[in-house]
């Protein structure tokens, strides 16, 4: 539904009853038509000088703000053409202690209010017909609630968008609580299992203890020592060969036929 700032009046040019003692009817409704056609010209004239003062108006407020921000960038431009890079002017402790840049721009806000009404606007809402005074009756309610807003209530919008608007940020900040909770739960149920770092300590031990305690490496993967590198924690272990090395007799001399092949099916 268009909003209509300007009405040009008289609407209707001939529309007008004509009284019964005029005798010529024709020049009656010619002098009707041709002043009511001047009171358009000059109802045009009136909105044209107004709409004209509001351009006047915009366009000096834009002057104004083009001005201000040539001003800074003049000003900055001498700063920037002033830096060298080559020169540290200010030491890092100054920079430190320096106070953060924080701009003094305001933001506007409550643009659209009775007051911000052009005034145009404000004219044809003067011209409406005021509500029933309903007022009158918000002392008999029970519930506290002003009449007139079951009538007619200007403000029901904004109050909607605030519900609207404070509803999404308790969702959000519930949700962000919801993610937060999960983390330090997920945190907290998770189990570290460290690696084993790998040395040659073990290794270097075994060498103090003599060369045949000494194991290859292609057969430590298979070895039955421990976690905590201490021998005979595996199974099939046995202390015969630890006894006999720990007592100082020698090793048994491995027999000759230990290192003969098998005999052949036939031979057995």
């Amino acid at each position: 539904m268009p909003l209509v700032t300007r009405n040009i009046e008289p609407r209707h040019i001939c529309r007008k009853t004509i009284p019964t003692n005029i005798r010529s009817e024709l020049e009656c409704v010619t002098n009707i038509s041709l002043a009511n056609i001047i009171r358009q010209l000059g109802s045009l004239s009136k909105y044209a000088e107004d709409v004209f003062g509001e351009l006047f108006v915009q366009a000096g407020a834009f002057a104004i703000r083009v001005n201000t921000l040539g001003e800074r960038v003049d000003r900055l431009q001498v700063k920037v053409t002033q830096l060298d890079p080559k020169e540290e002017e200010v030491s890092l402790q100054a920079i430190t202690t320096r106070k953060a840049f924080r701009s003094s721009v305001t933001q506007d806000q409550q643009l659209f209010t009775r007051p911000s009404l052009p005034m145009p606007v404000q004219d044809t809402y003067t011209t409406c017909d005021p509500p029933p005074p309903l007022n009158i009756l918000s002392q008999y309610r029970e519930d506290g609630k002003e009449a007139l807003k079951f009538y007619t209530d200007p403000s029901y919008f904004f109050d909607l968008w605030k519900e609207k608007m404070l509803q999404d940020t308790k969702d959000i900040m519930k949700e962000k609580r919801k993610h937060r909770k999960e983390k330090k739960d997920h945190l907290n149920q998770r189990t570290l299992n460290p690696r084993k770092i790998k040395t040659r300590k073990e290794e270097w031990e075994r060498r103090k203890m003599g060369e045949e305690f000494v194991v290859p490496k292609n057969e430590m993967m298979n070895s039955s020592e421990g976690l905590n590198g201490s021998i005979g924690s595996g199974e099939g272990f046995t202390s015969e060969g630890l006894e006999l090395s720990l007592s100082g007799s020698p090793l048994p001399v491995p027999c000759s036929d230990d290192f003969l092949p098998p005999p052949p099916p036939d031979m057995s």
